[in-house]
């Protein structure tokens, strides 16, 4: 499914969303100019040893934006990735930071490398070479700049880093807030693993309670029975599916790199996602159609198509054959400038990736607040709440004569525990930047795309922040 990617492309992409935004701004044109550029850009070749003999990797950190510290954003693994694309991704985290409020500036990182194709050993000794690479420069720190997982990394990869920050830094008790996306046991945080795909799933439900969006998609209000085309079944894909499935979703379509499937009845996502386990390969999923060419199946119809797989999927040459009503960006960048003139003009909805994603940094902040504090979210408050509401429950039973079952009564007393706090505390934050990025768009003469909306909501946030530090006027 993938194919090369064009890092240059994906960066003038997302530079030309940038100054579609800024005109409408009314920011002094120098402070503009500082929120577009990158701050700064390091490039390192490392040597390990890889089987008897030295081999040489290429590794990158671009830090975009230090309007706030720390600067936050993941760490990718690939064989194609080059300065272009991670000056685009971390310029895009600027952005998504400051829509969804989260006090970090933009950061990404990469690492040239095959991770399907390298065992693990090596990929523990890049990671922790590459890791070393970062601290000697100063360039990692719960305060400087907190990295997390990206493509072809994960949790393991960072439990590496964050294992090779503490022998660096013996004795600092915020070590661990260096990396986020950690297991739980090394200090993250539960619901961190599915929070990008939740998130994707908070921002398409308030899509669909939107009565003025819902006119202009000719599709009626909520979730249940829409028909829906996945494009990766990674972690944000799978987890996205997953709980639009629940909420009664049709999900018709899925593509990944050795093909699609479609049933236009719905697909078992948690069935596809063990076939492809057991089997290497989602195609041949029993009762389904089928598409030796993933990209094709892009082009079927649905009311949504979620891109979750990689930049520059819907391009110029697709675009118009697109038949959703909405295409929501799971993935950073999978619509290119080009491409999203035509999807416009074409009436669909686009749901910017800036906001749609955001919610794996979301919890990330919480992951980092975490490893500040020390201390695990509901620790303290769980059984003081629990109390209070058995106290609650007996009071509306002596006043009102009548008792509670017993099951009823632990849903209603059940205190609030870590996953409960990090999904209620997503879930506000995707409601509340969606209904900024509405206002900006009933506010703001001109601006009648999300994206263009939610750039011009962040770059007036990171202005501001500019402003305040005294550093323009």
């Amino acid at each position: 499914m993938s194919q090369p990617i064009q890092g240059k492309d994906f960066y003038d992409s997302v530079l030309q969303f940038y100054d579609q935004a800024a005109r409408f701004s009314k920011l002094d044109p120098g402070i503009l100019g500082q929120i577009k550029a990158c701050n700064s850009i390091y490039k390192v070749n490392f040597p390990v040893e890889v089987d008897g003999h030295v081999q040489v990797f290429e590794g990158i950190r671009v830090q975009h934006s230090h309007h706030k510290l720390p600067s936050k954003g993941g760490i990718r693994y690939s064989m194609y990735v080059d300065e272009d694309e991670v000056k685009a991704l971390a310029t895009l985290m600027t952005f998504k930071c400051a829509l969804v409020d989260v006090p970090f500036g933009g950061a990404k990182g990469g690492v040239k490398i095959n991770p399907r194709t390298s065992s693990v050993e090596l990929l523990e000794r890049v990671t922790r070479r590459y890791a070393s690479e970062l601290i000697k420069k100063n360039l990692i720190g719960p305060g400087m700049d907190v990295p997390a997982p990206d493509y072809g990394t994960g949790s393991r990869e960072m439990a590496w880093i964050a294992d090779t920050y503490l022998a660096f830094k013996f004795g600092d008790t915020n070590a661990l807030g260096c990396v986020t996306g950690k297991p739980v046991g090394q200090g993250g945080i539960r619901g961190r693993t599915e929070a990008t795909g939740l998130g994707v799933f908070f921002g398409l439900r308030e899509l669909f309670e939107d009565g003025d969006m819902l006119k202009r998609m000719k599709l009626s209000s909520g979730l249940a029975g829409k028909r829906i085309i996945v494009q990766g079944l990674g972690n944000v894909g799978y987890y996205a599916a997953h709980f639009l499935q629940q909420e009664g979703a049709l999900i018709v379509g899925i593509a990944e790199r050795e093909g699609g499937i479609f049933h236009a009845d719905g697909l078992d996502v948690a069935a596809v996602f063990k076939h492809r386990q057991d089997s290497g390969s989602i195609l041949h999923f029993p009762g389904a159609e089928d598409v030796a060419d993933s990209f094709k199946l892009l082009e079927y119809e649905c009311d949504v198509l979620l891109p979750a797989a990689l930049e520059n999927q819907i391009h110029e040459g697709n675009a118009a054959r697109i038949q959703a009503k909405v295409v929501a960006e799971g993935a950073n960048g999978p619509v290119t400038r080009d491409a999203e003139k035509v999807l416009l003009e074409r009436g669909i909805i686009i749901l910017p990736d800036l906001y749609l994603n955001a919610g794996g940094v979301t919890v990330s902040y919480f992951e980092w607040l975490k490893n500040l504090s020390n201390v695990r979210f509901g620790r303290m408050g769980k059984r003081a709440e629990e109390a209070s509401l058995r106290r609650l429950v007996s009071t509306i039973e002596q006043t009102t004569g009548k008792s509670i079952s017993a099951q009823e009564r632990d849903l209603i007393v059940r205190g609030s525990d870590e996953i409960s706090l990090v999904r209620s505390g997503l879930e506000d934050t995707m409601i509340v930047a969606y209904h900024e990025i509405r206002g900006v768009m009933n506010q703001v003469k001109g601006i009648e795309d999300m994206r263009t909306a939610a750039f011009y909501s962040a770059i007036e946030k990171i202005g501001v922040s500019y402003q305040s530090l005294g550093i323009f006027p």
